[in-house]
């Protein structure tokens, strides 16, 4: 049985609701039975799926879209403060609550693990989500990509846990209070909304002190999760497991075997050893998947069970997710945004090549203000392709910063000893990378942005 909608979310109106983490609240709410409206920027899949469980979607923004029995207006931190329907709500002395708030309110009663980190979320999250389901235990989740199996970012299940991605860019993780949390790494991002790595370990402490009592904080093998381990271990009632390869770990990844686009991981939790295989290449998902594993024990679940079922996780999109091959070229997509997250997606693409395949990357820059603050690493990164093509910054929220483009990424790559093209026309990419490419290559279009489109026009043009 669902738990109870509250009356603000019974008729709830979502601005932007195509967008990951508000699509997967509207779907929740419409399984529980609310009546979900919402506006979007273009026509999508998301909201052609959200259509077919009855949610009232339009295309573009409009004041007249709010219905005269909308209970609520949900936003994003991503809405601005002049959207029509934002402005019609204030007129209408409709409440407004922010998507964290609405998420709080669907894990209420549940017993909730929330999955946050710099890095790692969505696929943590997803390897969670996906076993549970596998298990039979009928898991809600809301988690920012769709899985590969069930092709959709969220759903309301009859089970008793709730796996949520726990959002820490506007602070919004803040709201919830996990049962279960897990901490994946802490590193200085969101460079509009922190100033400091001392503003992140705050807000990181502000997550962890809305466990619940008796609850469990799981950290994993960062230098930055470490330090807020610390930070917090001397609060009562709290339990540190910490998930790491060092053998002093309470989870101790004893070993992790690459297999190609695969990795066999050996896992000793209480104990007692588990094995099984991670189906996308890298240490740092068979990390990810040795952390879901200790979650989901902390929430009750028999590890032996559920590092049997964690083999069924197939991947979620963007995340290292094969597109498809032609011409002999496999494209893969990776929504590495970060200097961090490159180098991991980079560094298991080569170890996946291996020494005769040729790593090809299209790299799209995402907000003006990391690449302000992180442009000189993400150019080090790339530095471990072969060949790449580097495009202009996609903006997002962001008003554009004086002087700041995507030659900072350019100039440091071609320091670190890089092969880089820039490419001012993202309708060109095809082209470019037809030119590069030969037979027996890996493309990895890489980025937060709109990159992702251009895999099926690169295949397309390769297989001409």
């Amino acid at each position: 049985m669902a738990p109870a909608i509250p009356a603000a979310l019974e008729r709830p109106h979502f601005i932007g609701i195509g967008g990951a983490g508000m699509s997967g609240i509207a779907r929740i709410l419409a399984q529980r039975g609310a009546k979900v409206a919402g506006s979007d920027a273009r026509e999508s899949e998301t909201a052609a799926s959200l259509r077919a469980l009855g949610v009232t979607v339009h295309i573009g923004h409009a004041a007249h879209h709010l219905a005269d029995d909308t209970s609520s207006v949900v936003v994003s931190s991503a809405i601005r403060a002049d959207n029509p329907e934002l402005a019609r709500a204030a007129e209408l002395g409709i409440p407004v609550v922010h998507r964290s708030d609405a998420l709080a309110a669907c894990m209420k009663e549940l017993r909730a693990v929330a999955v946050a980190g710099t890095h790692g979320k969505t696929t943590t999250t997803s390897m969670l989500a996906v076993a549970l389901t596998e298990l039979g235990l009928d898991p809600s989740y809301a988690i920012g990509g769709d899985l590969a199996g069930p092709g959709t970012n969220a759903r309301h299940g009859d089970g008793e846990i709730f796996v949520a991605e726990a959002d820490e860019s506007d602070r919004s993780f803040q709201k919830y209070d996990p049962e279960v949390a897990l901490v994946l790494n802490v590193e200085l991002d969101h460079h509009a909304n922190y100033a400091s790595m001392e503003e992140i370990y705050e807000s990181f402490e502000a997550f962890v002190a809305k466990i619940r009592p008796g609850g469990t904080l799981v950290v994993g093998e960062h230098a930055g999760a470490d330090e807020l381990a610390a930070r917090v271990s001397g609060r009562p009632g709290l339990t540190i497991l910490r998930v790491g390869e060092a053998e002093g770990c309470d989870v101790w990844i004893r070993e992790i075997t690459p297999r190609g686009m695969t990795s066999e991981v050996a896992v000793v939790l209480d104990g007692v050893e588990h094995t099984f295989t991670v189906s996308v290449p890298g240490r740092h998902y068979a990390h990810n998947a040795a952390a879901a594993l200790a979650a989901g024990a902390r929430a009750g679940v028999d590890p032996a069970a559920l590092a049997k079922a964690l083999t069924a996780y197939t991947g979620v999109g963007r995340r290292l997710q094969l597109k498809g091959e032609a011409a002999g070229v496999q494209v893969i997509d990776s929504y590495a945004h970060h200097p961090t997250e490159m180098t991991a997606d980079l560094e298991a693409m080569r170890a996946a090549a291996g020494p005769d395949r040729r790593l090809l990357v299209v790299f799209q820059p995402h907000l003006f203000s990391r690449t302000q603050e992180l442009g000189t690493e993400m150019g080090q990164a790339l530095a471990l392709a072969d060949r790449s093509a580097v495009l202009d910054i996609y903006p997002a929220r962001e008003d554009p910063i004086p002087g700041i483009t995507s030659a900072l990424i350019i100039d440091a790559a071609v320091a670190a000893g890089a092969d880089v093209t820039p490419v001012h026309d993202k309708d060109a990419v095809p082209d470019v990378i037809a030119g590069m490419a030969a037979p027996g290559d890996l493309v990895l279009t890489m980025g937060a942005g709109d990159v992702t489109d251009l895999g099926p026009r690169i295949l397309a043009r390769l297989a001409r």
